[in-house]
């Protein structure tokens, strides 16, 4: 009896469409929760996304065979993602200062607990306490820098519910250049690309990509920029939207790169099929993982601490 015939890879045309349909979805519904201005909105989406990339992050070492603790991995992203949360809504932030540290100690340990109920393994042992850490630092930790943007900028007022304004705008400018990044690399990519960029990672990715990162980037930086230049007056300036807009899409593509590292170490295309032509929600905030964190430390030290 003879195998069957294994299905065609879809068209580029049909991935286009499918990611063209994804994007535009996404945004719409990006865009309900900034027209609501509620902080319950914002932060209930980015838990959502947390909780369901975590998840895909758990089911890819399950797929492929990599001992982890997904139920103690899942629990502890989402019980750090209400904590950080809460204390933010309450306007108790300086106090979340060793949160961060406090969730890694309790992921360490709990890992190596965990670990102890059966025989040891060799180094799988030490992966499976490694992997645990890795999952709670790369998703929950990283991407929930997005939700301490919208604290970060003076004028947020307890009990409000709502967002200030350019906290609001502030978060939109980091997913536009973030996102255009994205769909610069894609298109630019996809149209010309011949040069790879790092083929043992992501044979996809070209050095005709990274070049349309870096300009559709500054395309929704400044072009945002200047057409709200009050509400985002936090960002400091011209020479800072610029330089911003050149380091955020360069850790963009290092993002998705970083993903590609770990699907390509567990041989699996996609993080999920949530969203058609994107992936899952892992495939889809793997860039702001990286970038989120950049734009907040850079406000912090660079521009807040000196005004």
């Amino acid at each position: 009896m003879t195998d069957p015939t294994p299905a065609a890879a879809p068209s580029k045309a049909r991935v286009f469409v499918r990611r063209a349909a994804s994007t535009v979805l996404l945004w719409g519904v990006v865009w309900l929760a900034f027209a609501s201005m509620r902080s319950w909105a914002y932060l209930g989406l980015l838990g959502l996304l947390t909780g369901v990339a975590t998840r895909e992050y758990f089911q890819l070492l399950r797929a492929a065979g990599v001992r982890c603790f997904p139920r103690f991995g899942l629990a502890l992203a989402l019980g750090y993602s209400a904590v950080l949360y809460a204390g933010l809504l309450r306007g108790t932030g300086a106090s979340l200062a060793g949160w961060d540290l406090f969730a890694v100690c309790v992921a360490l340990i709990g890992a190596f607990i965990l670990e102890m109920r059966g025989s040891i393994r060799g180094l799988e042992s030490l992966v499976a306490v490694s992997l645990n850490l890795c999952g709670l630092v790369y998703i929950a930790v990283l991407f929930n820098f997005a939700a301490k943007l919208l604290f970060l900028v003076p004028g947020w007022q307890v009990g409000t519910g709502t967002v200030a304004q350019p906290a609001a705008l502030l978060l939109f400018w980091l997913l536009a250049v973030t996102k255009f990044a994205d769909m610069g690399a894609y298109l630019v990519g996809s149209l010309i690309g011949r040069h790879k960029l790092i083929p043992q990672v992501s044979p996809g990715k070209t050095w005709e990509g990274l070049a349309g990162a870096l300009v559709f980037s500054q395309l929704a930086g400044c072009g945002l920029y200047a057409a709200l230049p009050g509400g985002l007056a936090v960002l400091g300036g011209w020479g800072h939207v610029v330089f911003l807009g050149f380091l955020l899409s360069a850790l963009a593509v290092l993002g998705d790169l970083a993903e590609s590292v770990v699907k390509r170490a567990l041989q699996a295309k996609d993080s999920g099929r949530m969203l058609p032509g994107i992936g899952g929600a892992l495939d889809l905030i793997d860039s702001i993982c990286f970038t989120a964190p950049a734009l907040y430390f850079y406000l912090q030290w660079l521009l807040l601490s000196a005004s």
